[in-house]
């Protein structure tokens, strides 16, 4: 529906008040926003609408509500054969996606994450798979794991490859950063706080064991993920551990 601008609400006048609105102002300041035609769209920087016809792909447990006609299907373990699976069972970092299909609205959120609409043009980019929210049906994935990382690494480092045309959500604690990867000036950054790359980029790890990461926190001062060659490389402000892959 076409909600007009929210009017301003008034805060307090002093600091032992605490601000009030009307019922009709709450409305006016939170209902959703309207944007026809685009599958994927803002209602506010950490809550995404994606509007459903046909099947969308999203992270697993990040509906938040819905309404229409449309049901959540978990991608099942053999979908995209033997490969996938495979890394799936292995990585600890992928988190499973769910197919949403049918026709409605759907809300999607990650723990208060702020979100990132990607319009893929046939591109392809990497995704951290912990920061993947959600993606188009007309937009393919494979998980990556990345063989010059993993011997550093436990569990290795897997990523997902996005490539096509079609809307792609990413999520990151708080606002993220585009850093350009030029040649013979590589980006180096922590692998914790790495969300995203352009699909040209085949990062290393680098290490750099030195006292500051010996007696200081240890970790991301320790190894880092080296983007070398021309593209982009997108990082958050946060340190975020990947979960421990599963046990055999």
């Amino acid at each position: 529906m076409n909600v007009p601008p929210p009017p301003p609400i008034n805060g307090p006048s002093n600091s032992n008040q605490v601000a009030t609105h009307s019922i009709a102002e709450f409305l006016a300041a939170t209902a959703e926003r309207d944007n026809p035609g685009d599958v994927f769209e803002l209602e506010s920087s950490k809550m995404l609408e994606a509007r459903v016809r046909g099947r969308i792909w999203s992270k697993l447990g990040a509906m938040v509500a819905y309404r229409g006609n449309v049901k959540f299907v978990r991608e099942g373990m053999m979908e995209g054969g033997l490969g996938k699976a495979f890394m799936r069972m292995v990585s600890g970092e992928m988190s499973p996606l769910a197919k949403i299909e049918g026709d409605g609205l759907v809300y999607l959120a990650d723990a208060g994450k702020e979100i990132t609409i990607l319009r893929l043009s046939g591109d392809t980019i990497n995704v951290s798979g912990n920061d993947l929210l959600a993606f188009e049906d007309t937009v393919t994935y494979n998980i990556t794991m990345h063989k010059r990382v993993a011997g550093m690494m436990a569990g290795g480092l897997f990523s997902a490859a996005l490539s096509g045309s079609g809307m792609v959500a990413i999520v990151t604690h708080g606002k993220p950063l585009t850093l350009r990867v030029r040649p013979g000036d590589p980006v180096f950054t922590d692998p914790n706080a790495t969300v995203a790359w352009s699909g040209n980029l085949t990062p290393e790890m680098h290490s750099d064991v030195n006292m500051k990461a010996i007696f200081g926190r240890g970790g991301g001062e320790t190894f880092q993920m080296k983007f070398q060659g021309e593209g982009f490389v997108v990082i958050q402000p946060f340190e975020e551990l990947a979960p421990a892959p599963p046990s055999a």
